[in-house]
């Protein structure tokens, strides 16, 4: 079965193609330089730029994959949750393509296909803790199989993906700027004192980063010498470095190692209550943007370890939004039987999405 992945939650512009699970080409067209002007996404820009560039990206995955539109036997895309605008874009390109050519239509959870991406370079090991850590979403989840997801944990305000992005702002980076936070962050030993881990006090396996966004906020606050002069540019931080371009480097990477800190020993107090309750696991999934965060990586992999579980992280190229893991995620559901009708809907950040698909026969899936 050939499914077409379409992926347009928010300012990634994404299609892949897979057969039976297995990748087998991929397009991407990212809007970070774009949105980088105004220190985060446009929505409307976003949808505007996702419209233009769909049909572009269709005819390069094509030639890329050596086949044509008609080949296609279903469509998978996002369908939430994201920007709304952003969304419809890509529900009425999948729409299209599925009518046009008799194909079978699959509505894809973002979350829960960030969740499975991990598959598509190993079997996950069912049943399995899944964590995501992204932008938009800081949610724990029982995975019994990549259909049945049970959500345990979830964000409150704001998720570990926003405290960085929102800290890095602070510090005059250019959006997104999670990842010169953690480059800034090598190699230093963190002062596991300067920055309160969120919202561990309780027995919640929910999250809360805005208490540390706002502790942060006011550290830096009395410390003003610490925010670069000038923001500079992504090629210039590519080239130079982030280390370089701060007239206080060690104190800057201190602050930047003990906020990471801060986060990774947050996640890890609730992963571990979440695996003393749930039992039987045998995986632990973590997935989303903040996954390619080097010291969440090295933090994941020594409970993994600890515990005893198989540990499933994506590729660094997996973390971010990508239509491999819509394709992947469509492709599974597929095989389990389900499928959505032309009157799929697109739902946006802040509504559940809803498990609203039909089960069909067997003898229905090509």
């Amino acid at each position: 079965m050939l499914v077409l992945g379409v992926e347009t939650s928010c300012d990634e512009t994404g299609l892949a193609l897979a057969r039976d699970g297995v990748l087998a080409a991929e397009v991407l067209a990212s809007q970070t330089d774009m949105h980088a002007v105004f220190g985060g996404v446009v929505p409307e820009i976003a949808s505007r730029e996702h419209l233009r560039m769909l049909p572009i990206l269709l005819q390069q995955l094509l030639g890329q994959a050596g086949c044509g539109a008609a080949d296609i036997d279903a469509v998978a895309v996002a369908r939430g949750p994201g920007l709304l605008g952003s969304l419809l874009v890509g529900m009425s390109f999948a729409k299209g393509l599925a009518l046009a050519h008799r194909a079978r239509l699959i509505g894809v959870n973002h979350l829960h296909a960030h969740l499975l991406a991990p598959g598509l370079e190993a079997d996950i090991r069912y049943p399995a803790l899944g964590l995501l850590v992204s932008g938009g979403h800081t949610h724990l989840y029982r995975m019994g199989s990549p259909t049945d997801f049970q959500l345990l944990g979830r964000t409150l305000d704001d998720a570990a993906g926003e405290a960085f992005d929102k800290v890095a702002k602070l510090l005059n980076f250019p959006y997104p700027g999670g990842r010169y936070l953690d480059e800034l962050a090598q190699g230093v030993d963190p002062d596991t004192k300067m920055f309160p881990r969120a919202y561990i006090h309780n027995d919640s396996l929910d999250f809360s980063f805005s208490g540390l966004k706002t502790a942060v906020a006011e550290y830096l606050d009395r410390r003003p010498h610490l925010s670069l002069p000038v923001m500079p540019s992504a090629d210039a931080l590519r080239q130079t470095g982030a280390r370089a371009l701060s007239a206080h480097p060690e104190e800057l990477a201190l602050v930047c190692a003990s906020f990471n800190w801060a986060v990774a020993a947050t996640l890890r107090l609730k992963v571990e209550r979440a695996l003393d309750r749930e039992k039987g696991l045998k995986g632990l999934v973590v997935a989303g943007g903040v996954a390619a965060n080097s010291l969440v990586r090295q933090t994941m992999t020594r409970l993994a370890l600890e515990r005893g579980l198989s540990l499933h992280l994506p590729g660094l190229r997996l973390c971010t939004d990508n239509a491999a893991m819509i394709a992947h995620a469509g492709w599974l559901a597929l095989r389990a039987g389900y499928s959505h009708g032309l009157d799929l809907e697109s739902i946006p950040r802040g509504r559940a999405v809803p498990l609203d698909w039909v089960r069909t026969s067997p003898d229905t899936v090509r």
